[in-house]
């Protein structure tokens, strides 16, 4: 039994050390998270800090970094981080959400190891514990190309991030509540860009300098609750080069629809008169428009930014028309020398098609979200931990849902949802927006190939329709109402994700899932161990620790 016992020891040891070091270079954060007042509207609400910051700080990281963000817990209550667009490969134990990790308890720290392996682009993390996310503990997260791997345009001048988002003035605890009572979050109260909005009137500090005649990269990510946006800079164009974590085909914009959740990278040129301008980020498809501004100013420039903002789009037919000008750029190398159009993914044979359809309904008297007739329940076990201890069967059933769901949803169940995926699957996902409000969709883990979004009802017909050459790889998509969108990618990345809204009153309210997927030999280069370290809870916090499951 000795030798067997240093052989587990071993590779778990390996398995450990794989995690955070293979030769690249690591970046390593301390971050304290607190509550403090914040008021980017103007009214005072009790916040959410980290490092006594809101938003959050920038994570600026490079393709293969290893990261290692140790969290202090200074909350009274438990708070746990995901690294949205962050793929985790082999390691789903850093994702951060809850099917996968325990939440950190007040007054107690836990350590982030993970790797952003072969990836580019501009993503966010933000918690996903109650409704924080409301409130902050989100912020910025880039990771560069390697130098030997050369982007397709000049290196800008500097290289801004914009966290936009639409905010409530209620505080996460009132609108917890709120939701706990059976209702959704109604209107946002306002928007704010980086945790500010400028008053206009000539007080404003700026939130970015440029310099006349040079070109500036600004990241842009939506990490409001449930409001899209349009963000325009007054008096110039933006030329989009990166989608989430592709370069994309650059096009030029006057102004950019980013949905909850997603993030662009464009490069804006100061090329007009020097003197201040405004940033402007508004809310789409509400009722009330709602607009922010925050101050971009040239250096040794003179005058305020003109009063008059560029207008909006109107209606939604054209963020749709807008999405399919989107194109991936095949030429251009991404976190690999390799091209990205170098991977053919409309020539792999689809091996399996999930339809999930969105509905709302009353239960119990209470308001529900559901896909496929189900809403997900937060079980006090993580479901990866449930699985990797051998207790699943405890805590949640695999595929309660069917892959096809019927024309009629009548009847909402309440329960964990699991569906058991096959490793390396080439397969088709249909997001069907059976509602008249907008949503937006995020797949933990992975990236996918955004084929179509259209109106109307999905038919296998369709599938003429789909862009096979050059659709953006990416990790979140809107579907708009009464419309269907529909992505393919392989699940080549074991371990458990979350398919979730990222319009958080629904996900909070059971509009999520999770898939499984599962190493079929049990090795080391499909997933990591259960890491040394890993908070554990619910059925299994007093159960011993299992031999690794993967050798």
């Amino acid at each position: 039994m000795a030798p067997l016992m240093i052989i587990a020891v071993f590779f778990l040891w390996v398995g450990s050390l794989l995690m955070v070091q293979g030769g690249d270079p690591t970046i390593s954060f301390e971050w304290k998270v607190t509550y403090g007042t914040i008021s980017p509207l103007g009214v005072p609400v009790k916040g959410i800090l980290i490092n006594g910051q809101f938003p959050g700080p920038n994570i600026n990281s490079t393709t293969n970094n290893n990261v290692i963000v140790n969290v202090f817990n200074n909350l009274d209550e438990p708070f746990l981080l995901t690294w949205s667009g962050v793929q985790h490969r082999k390691n789903p134990w850093q994702d951060g959400v809850l099917g996968t990790n325990c939440p950190i308890p007040p007054g107690t720290n836990y350590t982030y190891k993970f790797q952003v392996k072969d990836q580019i682009g501009s993503y966010m993390y933000y918690p996903v514990t109650g409704m924080h996310k409301a409130v902050g503990g989100f912020g910025g997260l880039r990771i560069n190309s390697r130098l030997l791997i050369p982007v397709p345009y000049a290196d800008p001048a500097d290289d801004y991030t914009i966290i936009a988002g639409d905010f409530f003035n209620k505080g996460h605890t009132t609108l917890k509540k709120i939701l706990e009572s059976g209702r959704n979050l109604g209107r946002c109260d306002g928007v704010h860009i980086n945790g500010k909005v400028a008053k206009g009137d000539g007080s404003d500090e700026p939130l970015f300098t440029m310099e006349a005649g040079k070109t500036y990269k600004y990241r842009i990510c939506n990490a409001g609750l449930k409001t899209s946006l349009n963000v325009r800079f007054q008096g110039h164009n933006m030329k989009l080069v990166e989608m989430e974590g592709s370069h994309t085909v650059q096009n030029d914009y006057e102004s950019l629809d980013v949905h909850v959740g997603q993030c662009f990278s464009v490069l804006v040129t100061a090329d007009q008169e020097p003197k201040d301008y405004f940033v402007v980020a508004s809310t789409r498809f509400t009722k009330r428009e709602v607009t922010a501004t925050g101050v971009i100013r040239y250096t040794n420039g003179k005058g305020a930014p003109s009063p008059k903002l560029p207008p909006p789009p109107v209606g939604w037919a054209w963020s749709l028309n807008q999405f399919r000008t989107f194109r991936w750029n095949l030429t251009a190398s991404a976190a690999r020398p390799n091209p990205q159009g170098s991977y053919k993914y409309g020539s792999v044979n689809i091996t399996r098609t999930i339809k999930l359809a969105n509905t709302a309904q009353k239960v119990d008297g209470k308001l529900r979200y559901a896909i496929n007739g189900a809403s997900y329940v937060e079980p006090t076990t993580p479901l990866k931990l449930a699985e990797y201890y051998g207790v699943a069967d405890k805590v949640f059933k695999y595929d309660t849902i069917p892959d096809d769901p019927p024309a009629e949803i009548t009847k909402i169940t309440m329960e964990p949802v699991v569906l058991n995926l096959t490793h390396r699957n080439f397969m088709e996902i249909i997001f069907e927006n059976r509602e008249t409000a907008i949503q937006s969709y995020h797949l933990c883990g992975y990236a996918f190939f955004a084929v179509a979004v259209e109106t109307g009802q999905w038919s296998p017909e369709k599938r003429k329709n789909y862009n096979l050459l050059d659709a953006v790889s990416r990790h979140t998509i809107q579907v708009f109402p009464k419309s269907w969108a529909a992505i393919l990618l392989s699940f080549d990345n074991c371990g458990m994700w979350n398919i979730r809204s990222e319009i958080w009153d629904r996900r909070y309210l059971g509009q999520q899932l999770y898939v499984s997927v599962l190493s079929p030999n049990k090795s080391l280069r499909d997933e990591y161990n259960m890491p040394e370290g890993a908070l554990v809870c619910g059925v299994v916090e007093n159960m011993p620790r299992p031999p690794p499951a993967y050798t």
